[in-house]
């Protein structure tokens, strides 16, 4: 590949990398030249994502460890660069949810999805910063919701999470800038993975609803989100820094 989404020489660290929306967007930085670092907790299904971008001509590491813990976000950012050399791309993608009413939520459970989904992007992104700042800049790619745009009565945790995470990647762009380093949010909307085929068990309708309200007439797929990561991750987004993008198929244009 050549020109502006040309991503050879680029390395990529890919949280959540091993499957969903986030072996989505390794594939197509991947496709793209870049090397990516899957990390994710379970060492047997980021060797499996390994092993799948290695088959596509890609050059990948693994990286197991919990990114709760700030010691493992730099030393996953330490492993990206002893592997390839320099560090370009993050993307923030690790996420859990506990759906349940809110006056069911224990605190340690309102802890765990912000800790999970939010203090940890941050964790990894201020892990992240010298080595871009050592490469001459970098992309900074964190993945929200469009639960950062509405409420949910199920996700209350998981929407605070999310909404949180365009304000950081607002303040971190803003931050940043002057390093050469943009920060942006992809804000996906119903996308078919694992994780949403659990939610569809737990509430009644919610297929239903979701393809009712939504223009494309479909559930997204991890496919959907190869583009917009590596126009994210290239020289054509170089001056575009703080922005929120819905990948949702228009639900989110819907009243």
């Amino acid at each position: 590949m050549s020109g502006l989404f040309d991503l050879t020489d680029r390395v990529a660290v890919v949280t959540g990398g091993n499957g969903g929306i986030g072996f989505g967007i390794a594939q197509g930085l991947a496709r793209a030249g870049a090397a990516v670092v899957v990390a994710g907790r379970r060492e047997a299904k980021n060797a499996e994502a390994v092993q799948a971008l290695e088959r596509a001509g890609a050059k990948a590491l693994a990286f197991a460890g919990d990114l709760k813990d700030e010691a493992t976000c730099r030393a996953l950012m330490e492993r990206a660069v002893s592997g390839f050399g320099r560090l370009d791309i993050l993307v923030n993608n690790a996420g859990i949810a506990i759906r349940k009413p809110p006056e069911a939520y224990t605190l340690a459970e309102w802890h765990d999805v912000m800790d999970t989904n939010l203090t940890s992007a941050f964790a990894c992104s201020t892990a992240a910063y010298p080595h871009m700042v050592a490469a001459g800049g970098g992309k900074l790619i964190n993945i929200g919701s469009m639960l950062s745009i509405f409420g949910a009565s199920f996700a209350v945790a998981y929407g605070a999470s999310k909404g949180g995470i365009v304000q950081m990647t607002k303040g971190l762009a803003t931050a940043w800038a002057k390093d050469n380093i943009q920060a942006n949010a992809i804000l996906p909307g119903w996308i078919d993975t694992e994780f949403t085929r659990t939610g569809r068990a737990q509430v009644p309708g919610l297929n239903e609803r979701v393809l009712a309200r939504t223009p494309a007439g479909r559930w997204g797929s991890p496919d959907d989100f190869a583009g917009v990561a590596v126009f994210l991750a290239s020289a054509a987004s170089d001056f575009i820094t703080g922005a929120a993008i819905p990948v949702d198929g228009g639900f989110s244009t819907q009243g």
